[in-house]
C-alpha cells in the first residue's frame, strides 16, 4: 500500500509543539508519549537499517516503527500478526456480531474514568452474553467471544462501545455436545439490552460507592451520592443501544472483519484530506443518512483535531481486545480442539499457525522483494536512534 499523502504524524510534527505549549498542564503523560511516538515513527530518530538487493544492488533505508498501539502507521502489521495467531481459533459455524454502546450520560463519566468505566463495559457486556446464552429459555449453552473496544465515532468524538464477535453456539452444560443457534439468529437483543443496562448500572454504583470514580468540570457535583443517583435514575428506564448485525458469511468473513477492527485507531491516515495551521479536513461517515452517500468531509480547527485524537489514548496497560467463555486465553486451545471433535471438523492444514514465529514490523522490510527487480533484500547496515545511515538510498515507502 503506498504511503498516504498526509498522515497524522505530519500534523503532529507540524502543529504538535504549539499544541503542547498551549495545553501545558492539561495533557497527561500517556498522551504526550503517544504524540512523541507518532511524530518519530519511521524516522531516523528511532534508527533503522539499510537493505540491498542481492540481484541488482538496489538499496533502501527502512526506519524503525514506534509500535505504539495508537499509531495509525503501525497497526497494519500489528493486525496481521494478531490475526495470524487467531486463524486456528475459527470454527466451521455461523458467527454473529453484537455491539454494546454506552449512553451519552455514561460516556461523560467514562471520559474522566477510562480504565474503570471501559473495564466495566467489557465486564457487563461479557456477563450479559454469557448469562443469556446459558439460559435454557434461549440457547442453553456456554459460549465464547472476542470483544474489541472502540472509543470513537466516525467524527473522532467520544463514543465508547464494544464490538463482540461470537460463534453461533456453545457447549452443553456437561460439555459433551455442541449446541448451535438457529440459522440467522443468535440471542434476543431486547433481553440483552435490559440485562446489560442493569449489570452496568449496578457496577457503576459500586465504583461510586468505593470511591473509584472522579468527577471534574461540569460533572463535579456527581461526587455526592444523591446527585449521582439522580443522574442515573432516567437511565434505568431508557433503552440502551445493543444490536446484532447480520451474521457473517462464514469464518473467512469473520477473519476479514477482525483484521479491520482489532487494531483500528481513532482515524486512519487514508481518511485525511488536508491540514494547515488553521484546519484539518478528513472524511467521515454520517450515519444519520439512511440512504445514498454517507461519506462527507469534516473540517475541524487543527487544535480541535489533535484534542479529539488524544481523547482516545487508552490508560497504560489497558487491554482493548479481550476473550471470554470458551475463547478465554487460559482454556481456548483445549476448548477449540474439543469443539472441533464434537463438530467432526479438523482444522485445514492451511489454517494452522505458529504464534511464536511472527516477525517484528521492522524485520519485514528486509524480507520484502526488491521494488526494482523482485530480488531478495538483505540487511547490510543498521543504525541506532539519532544516527545517520552511511547509505544515501531512499527510505522504504511503506505505510503498513
Amino acid at each position: 500500500m503506498p504511503r498516504p499523502k498526509l498522515e497524522v504524524a505530519d500534523i503532529f510534527r507540524a502543529y504538535g509543539p504549539a499544541y503542547r505549549r498551549e495545553n501545558a498542564g492539561h495533557l497527561n503523560l500517556p498522551q504526550l508519549k503517544v504524540m512523541s511516538a507518532i511524530e518519530t515513527c519511521r524516522t531516523a530518530a528511532l534508527g533503522g537499517h539499510v537493505a540491498v538487493c542481492m540481484r541488482c544492488g538496489h538499496e533502501h533505508i527502512a526506519y524503525n516503527s514506534c509500535r505504539n498501539r495508537h499509531c495509525p502507521k503501525c497497526q497494519g502489521a500489528a493486525s496481521r500478526d494478531w490475526m495470524a495467531a487467531r486463524i486456528e481459533d475459527l470454527l466451521p459455524v455461523e458467527y454473529f456480531h453484537v455491539v454494546f454502546t454506552l449512553p451519552a450520560e455514561v460516556a461523560q463519566i467514562a471520559y474522566w474514568n477510562k480504565a474503570a468505566v471501559y473495564g466495566l463495559l467489557f465486564k457487563a457486556s461479557t456477563e450479559t452474553l454469557l448469562t443469556i446464552a446459558v439460559d435454557p429459555k434461549h440457547l442453553g449453552a456456554r459460549i465464547g467471544m472476542t470483544s474489541v473496544l472502540h472509543t470513537w465515532g466516525s467524527a473522532i468524538t467520544h463514543h465508547p462501545h464494544v464490538h463482540v464477535i461470537v460463534p453461533g453456539g456453545g457447549l452443553s452444560a456437561d460439555g459433551t455436545r455442541w449446541i448451535g443457534c438457529r440459522p440467522g439468529f443468535f440471542l434476543p437483543v431486547k433481553v440483552l439490552s435490559r440485562l446489560f443496562r442493569r449489570l452496568f448500572l449496578e457496577g457503576l454504583v459500586r465504583l461510586h460507592q468505593t470511591g473509584k470514580l472522579r468527577f471534574l468540570g461540569d460533572l463535579g457535583g456527581l461526587a455526592e451520592p444523591d446527585a449521582f443517583a439522580t443522574h442515573l435514575a432516567p437511565l434505568r428506564k431508557t433503552d440502551w443501544v445493543v444490536y446484532a448485525k447480520q451474521p457473517f458469511g462464514g469464518p473467512e468473513a469473520v477473519l476479514a472483519y477482525l483484521s479491520r477492527y482489532t487494531h483500528r485507531v481513532a482515524i486512519s491516515n487514508h481518511r485525511l484530506v488536508s491540514a494547515d495551521e488553521g484546519t484539518v479536513a478528513f472524511r467521515w461517515k454520517d450515519y444519520r443518512i439512511k440512504r445514498g452517500d454517507r461519506m462527507k468531509v469534516m473540517r475541524l480547527r487543527t487544535n480541535e483535531f489533535i484534542r479529539r485524537f488524544l481523547i482516545h489514548v487508552l490508560p497504560p496497560g489497558f487491554h482493548r481486545i479481550r476473550h471470554a467463555g470458551f475463547l478465554a486465553n487460559g482454556i481456548r486451545r483445549d476448548r477449540i480442539e474439543k469443539i472441533r471433535r464434537l463438530l467432526d471438523a479438523a482444522p485445514e492444514p492451511a489454517q494452522t499457525s505458529d504464534e511464536g514465529t511472527s516477525d517484528g514490523n521492522d524485520e519485514r522490510h528486509a524480507k520484502q522483494s526488491c521494488p526494482k527487480c523482485g530480488g531478495a533484500m538483505v540487511i547490510i547496515e543498521t543504525f541506532l536512534r539519532g544516527q545517520t545511515p552511511k547509505s544515501r538510498a531512499p527510505p522504504w515507502d511503506d505505510a503498513a
